[in-house]
């Protein structure tokens, strides 16, 4: 199965500036988002071929994640079943033969560092919820998690340190969650490979430098690993702040 993660950071917006050339020239079988900022009624858009499952935030053009898979997964499941993070509409888990597809938008800390006691205690549930979906099937889990992890994950990290989306805390969650049985999928591939981002500040013309964080991720179930057939990052593809990244599976299950 091919599978895609892509942060549109506004999906109506996204829809006029390459949304369709990444569904037309990669093909996923899944593509798994992140900040579509919107109800599903505010688009009159359609996407043949897919199903559509979405989670949108109560407040108006915040957050949101949204499914679209080609087979129908076997179920669906919403939120986390806590309410101060599922009113924001941050994970959606679908159940394929195989594993269990799980897309998460992490809560930015933001400037000031003002909601890191937030993000840090979805972190935790989230990784306890992993946890009891881990009982059931391996579990894929993609989305923003908005921390570069590794020095080698942006462009200036000592700048960097202690800023939002690369403090301590912050790369430990993700070290916790690595270490409860994931596998960063792009670094199994690709461990040393620099310059490799998935997100750009539209300041100072950052992208067109290529000075990025990779912040967008697909970690796999560990009992998945011989089962990775090939991680991506697609920076050619346009639309937002961030790019599509992408990971290739076999689902024996299907088999």
């Amino acid at each position: 199965m091919k599978l895609i993660s892509w942060n549109v950071n506004g999906l109506r917006a996204c829809m006029g500036k390459g949304f369709l050339q990444v569904l037309e020239g990669e093909n996923p079988d899944v593509i798994c988002l992140q900040e579509t900022k919107m109800q599903r009624e505010q688009g009159d858009f359609s996407f043949p071929g897919y199903h559509e499952y979405w989670y949108s935030a109560e407040k108006k053009g915040y957050s949101g994640t949204a499914i679209f898979s080609k087979t129908e997964p076997l179920s669906v499941e919403y939120g986390m079943g806590v309410e101060d993070y599922d009113r924001e509409g941050r994970l959606i888990a679908a159940e394929y033969p195989g594993f269990i597809l799980a897309t998460v938008y992490t809560p930015n800390s933001q400037r000031g560092l003002e909601r890191l006691g937030f993000r840090m205690e979805f972190e935790d549930r989230l990784r306890e919820h992993l946890q009891k979906l881990r009982e059931k099937k391996p579990v894929v889990i993609c989305g923003d998690m908005n921390v570069a992890h590794r020095p080698i994950d942006l462009k200036h990290d000592r700048s960097n340190i202690g800023n939002a989306g690369y403090t301590y805390e912050e790369r430990g969650k993700l070290s916790e969650l690595l270490a409860s049985g994931f596998i960063d999928s792009y670094r199994h591939f690709y461990p040393e490979k620099e310059g490799a981002y998935s997100w750009w500040s539209y300041m100072n013309h950052a992208r067109d430098n290529n000075v990025g964080w990779r912040i967008d991720y697909f970690l796999a179930d560990e009992r998945l690993k011989e089962d990775l057939e090939q991680a991506a990052i697609y920076p050619q593809y346009m639309g937002s702040d961030h790019c599509p990244v992408g990971l290739t599976v076999r689902d024996k299950a299907e088999t």
